[in-house]
């Protein structure tokens, strides 16, 4: 792709983004969603390979269902209320339909079942993408109207994407799509507490897009697409393949990595808000997610491959390795410490 076209697409995504983020008006934000959409799918589709193009195609028609239901709750919104303004959802109707809709956009469960399939035809930059950026600009509308949206529905999808995301990553070989199921985990534990303490919802996405942006990169540097790729990963970076198993450690939410901090905090508030039952479903839940990511980490560090040379040293490439890998990997370890500081501010 030329790299005029690469800056304008990529300028657009930062467009759209900014302007969702930055708008009252229901159409603005529409707008903004459009473009983010719009903007995505030709690098999805630059590889010229029939999975990418089929990616694109069911993402193009999966989010333009969820445009056309945001558009559609807001019309009657205005038409009941008045008013086009994003803080005034009070009908329970249009307030329905566009959890719905943001449910699709994001990928949460029972709306999930596109993420997999379209990431898995997806090169590593713009399953990165996919996976991080292109999650503010619906989190944010939901985070805008959280004390207005149905708490019982979003807890019921939120338990929902929390065991289909721990189930489906079970049986998985390829990368792309255990970061599927385990983005849709993460997106569970986000709308639990959104309409409870959108702080912690916010926390917890900053957390999730530190990790889920180390752990793309490091497959990009590594070049693993699946878990046999994987395990030859530790005769190439050594290094590197440690710190993987840290950052896997972190989105299982094991202490004392940054994972841990939003799991804990959460199910602290559903303790406050008396929903012992549902702290512990969502607890045994993410039991399902830390066992994929705790065999990933056995792929990487216990296995070996069949070797048939006589040297015991192994050739390895050179790797140009950024700034930034080494930063987000610190920072998916050693963010416990700043938890009694959270704490104060909530």
């Amino acid at each position: 792709m030329s790299p005029y076209a690469l800056s304008m697409l990529m300028s657009s995504l930062a467009v759209g983004t900014i302007v969702t983020l930055s708008s009252h008006h229901w159409f603005l934000a529409w707008m903004g969603l459009e473009i983010n959409t719009l903007a995505i799918i030709p690098l999805m589709t630059k590889m010229h390979h029939p999975r990418a193009t089929e990616s694109a195609t069911k993402y193009f028609l999966t989010q333009a269902t969820a445009s056309a239901l945001i558009l559609f709750s807001t019309t009657i919104n205005a038409w009941m209320t008045g008013e086009w303004t994003i803080m005034n959802m009070t009908n329970p109707t249009p307030t329905v339909i566009l959890t719905l809709a943001l449910a699709i956009k994001l990928g949460i469960a029972p709306f999930h079942l596109w993420l997999p399939d379209v990431l898995q035809g997806l090169n590593m930059l713009t399953c990165l993408i996919l996976s991080t950026w292109q999650k503010l600009a619906p989190m944010a509308l939901m985070m805008l109207t959280s004390h207005q949206l149905n708490t019982n529905l979003l807890i019921a999808m939120a338990l929902m994407s929390t065991i289909i995301g721990g189930w489906g990553g079970l049986n998985q070989t390829q990368m792309r799509k255990i970061m599927a199921y385990s983005s849709i985990a993460h997106l569970g534990w986000m709308i639990l507490v959104i309409s409870f303490a959108p702080s912690l919802a916010l926390l917890n996405l900053l957390i999730y897009l530190v990790l889920t942006s180390s752990m793309f990169l490091m497959l990009m540097t590594l070049n693993s697409t699946n878990t046999n790729k994987l395990s030859i990963s530790w005769l190439k970076t050594p290094t590197l393949a440690a710190s993987m198993m840290v950052t896997l450690m972190a989105l299982g939410g094991l202490p004392p990595t940054s994972g841990f901090l939003p799991k804990w905090l959460i199910l602290q508030e559903m303790t406050k808000q008396h929903l012992g039952a549902l702290s512990a479903l969502m607890a045994m839940s993410a039991l399902l997610s830390l066992f994929f990511y705790i065999r990933l980490s056995y792929t990487i560090s216990m296995t070996s491959p069949p070797n048939i040379s006589n040297s015991s040293l192994t050739w390895r490439k050179k790797k140009n390795l950024t700034y930034v890998i080494p930063i987000l990997i610190t920072m998916s370890a050693t963010m416990m410490p700043i938890t009694p500081t959270l704490l104060l501010l909530n």
